[in-house]
């Protein structure tokens, strides 16, 4: 599960136990991600809120299927297996095409994103995310008015860049202390986009 001691649902009392509460899944399921901070509560729920803010909030305007897929390519860049698994699983659901969705998957994992089914928008959101990624101190101004002149205004722009850097930390949170997806079920996620502290996967 981690290469660091976790504690285990049956196991958690107090605060941890609360946070527990409010991430678990179906059969108290606690994802590996999470459970890696269970010594340390305070860090989980400061991952949470960002996970949650970031991702699924009501105020995003940028559809969430195509944030799922920011994630899910970036987490491909990062050699993060387990978030790439887990946020492809969103990305298909959100999308409701389960083809296109495949298509997706097939570019990525070929190294050819630009044979994705992605229109020139968002490829343009996906080009900034990789540059970001893997050479964050190369990103421009120019890149950010690339995206404007695709059609993001800034807020939606702000979006796609806390999306790419949630995801590095997630990656690196990962791959830092050996996650495996052993015990979990893929592709829960908090959904309920309309209530913020809702953080609860299903």
């Amino acid at each position: 599960m981690s290469w660091i001691k976790t504690v285990p649902y049956d196991e958690s009392t107090g605060r941890l136990r609360q946070l527990y509460d409010r991430v678990k899944g179906p059969d108290n399921n606690v994802d590996n991600i999470m459970m890696a901070h269970s010594l340390r509560p305070h860090s989980m729920e400061g991952h949470m809120a960002l996970y949650k803010y970031v991702l699924h909030h009501s105020a995003n305007t940028v559809p969430k299927w195509f944030l799922e897929a920011i994630g899910t390519y970036v987490s491909h860049l990062n050699r993060c297996d387990y978030c790439f698994e887990h946020h492809f699983v969103g990305l298909k659901r959100n999308l409701g095409d389960d083809n296109r969705a495949e298509a997706i998957r097939a570019a990525i994992l070929a190294g050819d994103i630009a044979a994705a089914p992605f229109d020139a928008r968002e490829q343009a959101a996906l080009a900034y995310a990789r540059a970001l990624t893997l050479a964050p101190a190369e990103v421009t101004r120019a890149m950010v008015e690339q995206l404007r002149a695709a059609g993001y205004d800034d807020g939606e722009i702000l979006e796609i860049n806390q999306v790419t850097a949630y995801f590095g930390y997630a990656n690196r949170t990962v791959l830092g202390l050996g996650c495996s997806t052993e015990g979990d079920i893929i592709g829960l996620s908090p959904n309920n986009s309309s209530d913020p502290d809702d953080w609860s996967h299903r």
